[in-house]
């Protein structure tokens, strides 16, 4: 079975209210934050890898009143905080003992997967990674589906597609593959074991 797993909020933690909170205390100016930064076209940019990171400071800064300082300040608090998550890494190692083949599917920045492939050895267990930056290519996007697929000549049916979106889950659902919405580690397993993959 070919198991692809997302990255944030699934093998490491995505919890970007926090991340905010460790730089701007004040309720209003997180919210705003939160609006023009994190859910913002330009966040899906830097995911993409085609809008530098000096230009989306500058952008925020623009949209938001903030010192370009404090978005800076925000930008290098992200790739620290995505921490492993050890269940689920525990759950990658033994699945990958069992004999399934591991993938990574994520949008991710630059400077995040630069940081997580110096942090960590998880990367051993993953016969593909496939990260957004390095393609200009973004989950839900068709096009980087198909590219996993057909990079590494996956069934569609034969795989299992990981995520802890509903637009990621309903756009390789198209491609054939069964799909679980990742809540927890323990709760990825059950999913896992009810489709019979373990």
């Amino acid at each position: 079975m070919n198991i692809v797993f997302d990255l944030g909020g699934v093998v490491v933690a995505w919890e970007p209210e926090g991340i905010i909170a460790t730089v701007f205390t004040d309720p209003g100016v997180q919210a705003v934050v939160y609006k023009e930064i994190i859910a913002h076209a330009d966040w899906r940019a830097l995911d993409r890898g085609t809008l530098p990171r000096q230009d989306a400071i500058v952008r925020a800064a623009q949209r938001t009143g903030l010192a370009e300082s404090d978005v800076a300040a925000l930008l290098r608090q992200v790739p620290p905080a995505l921490v492993a998550i050890p269940g689920t890494v525990d759950l990658l190692y033994r699945l990958k003992a069992q004999g399934h083949k591991l993938f990574c599917l994520s949008n991710m920045h630059v400077a995040s997967i630069g940081h997580l492939e110096k942090a960590y050895t998880f990367w051993e267990v993953f016969t593909g990674v496939v990260i957004s930056c390095h393609l200009h290519l973004c989950k839900p996007e068709p096009a980087i589906y198909a590219y996993l697929l057909e990079t590494y000549r996956l069934d569609g049916a034969n795989t299992v597609f990981i995520d802890d979106t509903d637009l990621n889950l309903s756009a390789a659902a198209r491609f054939g593959m069964r799909t679980i919405k990742f809540e927890s580690p323990a709760q990825c397993e059950r999913q896992l074991h009810s489709l019979g993959c373990i």
